[in-house]
């Protein structure tokens, strides 16, 4: 029992170093950021007569 709350406890700690990272990086925003810009130049190079069809 001691063991699996050792392992607990050790897999608890290492999720929220990771995600303290994530949150003082500000790395979910620039993730966010990069997905924004791929997606624009994504849309940009369509054919614009195709866009809209009802």
């Amino acid at each position: 029992m001691k063991k699996a709350l050792k392992i607990l406890f050790k897999v608890i700690g290492i999720a929220f170093g990771v995600l303290f990272t994530i949150y003082m990086l500000n790395l979910d925003m620039k993730l966010v950021g990069f997905i924004y810009t791929w997606l624009n130049k994504f849309h940009d190079k369509k054919d614009s007569l195709r866009d809209i069809q009802f």
